[in-house]
């Protein structure tokens, strides 16, 4: 009898150790199991994404309303077009608002700054397809240092 209580507390710790394990998982990849939530999905154009990637958050304030869902070339252009997908309830920022690509600390991840724009009585909220025109793109760390270089070295000429 002792036996089958030690068994049985042993696979409650090893099932319980499974599911914090996929908890931790689903963290670390940022997957959020929310069923059908509302959203809305908005565009964007830039110059260089650098790091970003789909699932990277959109943050205002520090505050997480939305995600990237999709990242393209355009064939035309030749220009990266990002399309994030924001809750439903984050549905008042006017299209006046601004995209920039952040990094969390030096050398962390990418996310996306939503900046609110200044709101008027003749302008109109962004609503779902809409293109997001003020953008920011990365700042790449390599090419920091190395302009850094190249004027540490024009100055020694």
């Amino acid at each position: 009898m002792l036996t089958r209580k030690i068994e049985l507390l042993v696979g409650l710790f090893l099932l319980s150790g499974l599911v914090a394990f996929c908890v931790l998982v689903f963290n670390v990849a940022n997957v959020e199991l929310k069923p059908n939530q509302a959203t809305y999905s908005l565009n964007a154009e830039f110059s260089n994404i650098g790091g970003l990637k789909v699932r990277s958050p959109v943050k205002v304030g520090g505050v997480v309303v939305g995600r990237v869902t999709d990242i393209q070339l355009d064939s035309k252009k030749l220009v990266p077009i990002v399309t994030i997908t924001m809750d439903k309830q984050y549905d008042q920022f006017p299209e006046t608002s601004s995209l920039s690509i952040l990094t969390a600390g030096l050398l962390g991840e990418q996310f996306l700054g939503l900046t609110p724009g200044f709101m008027d009585d003749d302008i109109e909220m962004l609503a779902d397809g809409d293109k997001i025109y003020d953008t920011r793109s990365a700042l790449v760390l390599e090419d920091l240092i190395g302009q850094l270089i190249y004027s540490m070295s024009s100055d020694d000429k």
